[in-house]
């Protein structure tokens, strides 16, 4: 498999939405680290940011990694070593942008996703050649709770379609989600998933 490190998640806790619409700052769930870091080793990108302002949520990630990375958690199972490696906490989307551009001296294109259409949308086609032309880096948010604000999805390059599934339903977790949508941006060439474009 090729090298995706010019790729990056971004777990955005804020700002999103709660039920109601009223912008947050939501709690880090630690069984997002573990699937997310997995599905970012398992296509190569350059690595998690966890997007969180609160000091105690970064305290909270900081315990986590230390106990898989440095603590029993890694004698236990060494294979979560590799993928738990490429999380960093940050405070905004702006910190993390900035350790991008860094690395890259480009800043990074913004790929923003939605469960909601948002105006015409990229499909995973054209998406999908997009980031393969490696023409930049890029960082692609997840939202938590009830997703990005608008505010948020307005900045972004570009929005990626929503999954359909068969029915009306439409409220996959954040790592069902970004299962689904890495695989169809960076997996097998010819696979049945890339019909839904």
């Amino acid at each position: 498999m090729s090298s995706n490190e010019h790729i990056y998640i971004g777990l955005v806790h804020y700002p999103v939405y709660n039920k109601r619409k009223e912008v947050i700052i939501s709690a880090v769930a630690t069984v997002n680290l573990h699937d997310l870091s997995r599905l970012a080793k398992t296509y190569e990108l350059g690595g998690v940011f966890v997007i969180n302002p609160l000091e105690d949520q970064h305290e909270l990630i900081h315990r986590f990694l230390d106990h898989w990375l440095k603590g029993y958690g890694g004698i236990y199972n060494p294979k979560r070593i590799p993928a738990l490696s490429l999380i960093q906490c940050v405070y905004s989307l702006e910190e993390a942008t900035c350790l991008i551009e860094k690395r890259w001296k480009r800043r990074p294109k913004l790929i923003v996703t939605s469960a909601k259409q948002v105006g015409e949308g990229i499909d995973y086609k054209n998406a999908r050649k997009i980031l393969k032309l490696k023409e930049n880096p890029y960082i692609i948010l997840f939202g938590t709770a009830w997703g990005l604000t608008e505010d948020l999805i307005s900045q972004a390059n570009y929005v990626l379609k929503p999954i359909y599934g068969a029915g009306d339903y439409n409220h996959l977790s954040v790592r069902a989600a970004a299962a689904i949508i890495l695989d169809r941006l960076l997996g097998g060439e010819g696979d049945a998933a890339h019909s839904n474009d």
